[in-house]
């Protein structure tokens, strides 16, 4: 793991240095202040810090007052050095932002516990953010099929409207409804249905572009967001996901199923950014594909 060491004083420094690379630390050295806040700042920086207390220019203090002020950085856990004793500097250093504080001349085995506690607490939080972000992750997708959900797809879809509107490029936006799923739950059950449901996901999945999105709409309907595509490229990806869907049988647990799908295609050459709007056009569209006759492509 990664450890910064700010200290002016060059014998304290090189001693920090050799104990803490014996522990298996990645040492980062600064000389002073200055050179503390620039490391901190770069895009890898350590985790884990040992700030001097009193360094020329920018004191230990100062650098954590900077530190916790920024927004959004992974955090930092800082220890500070010093000298210093009295409750009342002790106070000031931790209002200032440092998580613990060592004196000096420190014990190693005090500094090693230290440590520790720090690399827990680190530990601590990258589980708690990661599993803040699993959940994140799980609100934003369709707990059946894994890909977006309806809401993270219209947030996906006001992105791209607006990136389309700053940068005067097109968007198309396909709606694909499977012809007569109703029939397919009724005469084979919700589970072959179901499983239906997971490989249309994985057919359309793999048919789009990495910066295209997917998602479910609702029952055995799917939006899929087409950046940088007009009507006439819409519809070739269109084909594309129709082909994909119905030019091999489904396996499922009822056997192997025929299954096509129905789509409508719309995109923002026609002025309209409005999502609500698109949306609706594309179901309009849809429509028409299932009027005249399914396993279709409209717009």
């Amino acid at each position: 793991m990664k450890i910064l060491i700010a200290e002016d004083d060059a014998i304290s420094r090189r001693l920090l240095e050799t104990i803490l690379a014996k522990w298996g630390y990645e040492v980062v050295v600064a000389v002073d202040g200055e050179q503390a806040w620039s490391r901190l700042e770069a895009e890898d920086a350590p985790r884990l810090a040992i700030l001097d207390w009193m360094m020329p220019g920018m004191d230990g203090i100062e650098v954590c007052r900077r530190v916790r002020e920024r927004s959004g950085a992974p955090y930092v856990y800082i220890l500070l050095l010093t000298a210093r004793s009295q409750r009342e500097d002790l106070l000031q250093g931790m209002e200032a932002g440092a998580d613990d504080y060592i004196t000096k001349p420190f014990d190693a085995n005090e500094l090693k516990v230290r440590l520790r506690a720090g690399r827990r607490i680190l530990e601590l939080q990258a589980q708690l953010m990661s599993a803040q972000e699993a959940l994140r992750d799980q609100a934003a997708r369709d707990p059946l099929t894994g890909i977006w959900n309806r809401n993270t797809l219209f947030d996906i879809l006001r992105r791209e409207l607006a990136r389309a509107e700053r940068e005067s490029t097109p968007l198309a936006l396909v709606m694909a409804d499977l012809d007569h799923f109703k029939d397919l739950n009724d005469n084979y059950g919700h589970l072959a249905g179901d499983s239906v449901l997971r490989e249309v996901t994985r057919r359309m999945s793999g048919s789009i572009r990495p910066y295209d999105a997917v998602g479910r709409y609702g029952g055995e309907e799917f939006l899929v967001v087409l950046p940088g595509c007009d009507t006439r490229a819409g519809m070739s990806h269109a084909e594309r996901l129709r082909h994909a869907l119905g030019d091999e049988p489904f396996d499922t647990s009822e056997g192997r199923l025929n299954v096509t799908c129905s789509l409508g295609v719309v995109s923002t050459e026609s002025g309209v950014l409005d999502p609500d709007t698109l949306v609706r056009a594309a179901d309009s569209a849809l429509y028409r594909a299932k009027h005249n006759g399914r396993n279709r492509v409209e717009s």
